[in-house]
């Protein structure tokens, strides 16, 4: 038997990591452009809450390119 991992296993990270991407960039992007909405909707908090969705969209973002380029050996 071979030590390889099965080809799916590195496809379906690749596929994960293209879908994580995408879900970033678009709470970023949606995040983005309603930005000052969100932040008169919370009259608190008027630049954390919206910032906290802008971090978290670029971390997913940040996540899936290391998915993609991750190299298993």
């Amino acid at each position: 038997m071979s030590d390889e991992e099965p080809a799916g296993i590195k496809i379906g990270e690749k596929f994960f990591g293209i879908l994580t991407i995408f879900i970033g960039f678009i709470v970023f992007y949606y995040t983005f452009t309603s930005y000052s909405t969100l932040s008169t909707v919370v009259t608190g908090l008027p630049i954390i809450v919206p910032g906290i969705f802008l971090v978290f969209g670029g971390l997913l973002m940040v996540v899936g390119a290391i998915l993609i380029l991750a190299r298993q050996d």
